[in-house]
């Protein structure tokens, strides 16, 4: 058994695993953590994952319905919600101490025992592809450029579909495929269970004894290619009716939670474009110098649902990671400079690296703000389970022991490893897609026109941007009808 700080670890990746985080606090979070997603969807029947989780999530058991258990969960003010993702499927519940036992009853026969109705069949199916047409497509041009950018980079891949799948898959899934990949996915080993909170002493053997009912048998971990890097820039322009024009893009980098240069490219990260964030040098010249649009921001790990969240979740574990820009929607007449403009950025970035002085600061804030993405235990629960998969200690000391050792010249050589910015995917989500299409083959200028003055540096600079060369050809700019997308 390995100790760091209040984290507990017993067993093996390859067997059920228990992670604790014991408190005095009067909540207590079960987590329950099952090495399996949507990578492991069959090839005609994308969706089967996520459909899934959410029959046993938001569906019957074999003892009471859906409403029956919802009525039985109110009183405590609890619920059981479920997270899918490529590699990693969630559920867990949140409750007071006091509330435990009748909530954990609920929360076993939920994961032991689901019912497989068909009418929740029919209510989630239709959810689920509502979720993709209405929730995403028709709703959210920020998150549909950004899931179409992974799509793209992962074509051909188990990462190359949506975690919902596709509505032809999604309508092709029985109740015998639910009940079969829940046999064969939903097993002990790869199973971590995770604990928090002021739960009763025994509590954490008796659950896990519950679910050695599971079988024994592995799932299988699924095989993953290295993603095919894009031979040039690609862009995708997706056919909507919209005033603005929505940018993602992106490529596969090589390093993940562990990876030598993990902490290095946290710091570039944080310098190029810290989420939600006026710090990032992205946001610094495109929004405060510029006003050109709400926010632009870097990541180098999977961040869903970005418009809602200042933090990302933990349980969004992965292999294999990318290194991608947000911008969020500019507006049509800006949107050309503004595209020039993060590639111009980029290019700088790559080539220039931090300063010294930019290093130290940057440096600074993450050994702060990482304290931020723990500060609930049901968020440092997540983050423990997440340190399992990566073979890594606690998060937080892991990145601070990092940054401690880092240097300047390290980020700098980091970033010319990593971030390369020729051979990228771009997705713009934009109206009159023809248009954009010539515009983007077109050397011609795309200057800059302000509101109000600014100052002659940004003049000056404008010059430059407004004919910075988009190297793209025009066999590398396809058109998608925003009704194909996700299909």
């Amino acid at each position: 058994m390995r100790r760091f700080g209040l984290l507990f670890v017993a067993g093996a990746l390859g067997a059920m695993d228990l992670v604790t985080l014991p408190a005095q606090s009067p909540l207590v979070t079960v987590r329950l953590v099952f090495r399996t997603g949507a990578a492991a969807d069959p090839a005609d029947k994308p969706g089967l994952a996520a459909l899934t989780a959410e029959m046993i999530a938001q569906g019957g058991s074999a003892k009471r319905s859906y409403q029956e258990r919802v009525d039985a969960l109110f009183p405590f003010a609890s619920e059981i919600t479920a997270q899918v993702d490529k590699e990693m499927t969630t559920f867990s519940t949140v409750t007071h101490a006091d509330n435990l036992e009748a909530v954990y009853q609920l929360f076993k026969e939920a994961l032991l025992d689901p019912g497989w109705r068909a009418e929740d069949l029919s209510r989630l199916r239709d959810g689920q592809i509502n979720a993709l047409r209405v929730n995403i497509r028709s709703n959210n041009e920020e998150e549909l450029g950004k899931e179409v950018l992974y799509n793209l980079i992962y074509a051909g891949h188990p990462y190359g579909r949506h975690n919902l799948g596709t509505v032809s898959g999604i309508q092709k899934i029985t109740l015998d495929d639910l009940r079969g990949f829940y046999a064969a996915q939903y097993t002990q080993p790869g199973l971590i269970i995770g604990l928090a909170g002021g739960y009763p002493k025994g509590f954490a053997e008796r659950v896990k004894a519950d679910f050695a009912k599971l079988p024994a048998k592995p799932a299988g971990e699924v095989k993953l290619r290295e993603p095919k890097h894009a031979d040039g820039m690609q862009i995708t322009l997706i056919e909507k009716k919209t005033r603005s024009v929505a940018i993602s893009m992106g490529f596969p980098i090589a390093v993940k939670r562990g990876h030598p240069d993990y902490v290095a490219l946290l710091v570039a990260q944080a310098n190029l474009g810290q989420h939600r964030l006026s710090s990032g040098r992205l946001y610094q010249r495109m929004r405060a110098a510029r006003g050109l649009n709400y926010g632009d921001y870097a990541y180098i790990e999977y961040f869903p649902s970005g418009m809602f969240r200042f933090e990302p979740a933990p349980n969004l574990a992965r292999r294999q990671q990318i290194f991608q820009v947000w911008i969020r929607p500019l507006e049509t007449p800006t949107a050309h400079f503004g595209f020039r403009l993060v590639l111009f950025e980029l290019e700088r970035f790559v080539k220039n690296g931090l300063t010294a002085e930019e290093f130290e600061t940057t440096r600074s804030f993450l050994g702060k703000y990482i304290n931020l993405l723990t500060k609930t235990k049901t968020a440092e629960l997540g983050y423990a389970i997440d340190s399992r998969f990566y073979g890594i200690g606690e998060y937080n000391s892991y990145v601070k022991e990092g940054l401690a050792k880092l240097t300047v010249k390290q980020v700098n050589e980091a970033i010319q490893r990593h971030l390369k910015r020729e051979d990228i995917q771009v997705v713009m989500v934009a109206d009159k897609a023809g248009e954009w299409r010539e515009r983007l083959l077109s050397s011609a200028p795309s200057p800059m026109k302000y509101n109000s003055p600014k100052p002659e540096d940004i003049l000056t600079e404008d010059k430059k941007v407004q004919e910075f060369a988009v190297p793209v050809r025009a066999e590398s700019i396809r058109i998608v009808p925003v009704d194909t997308v996700f299909e």
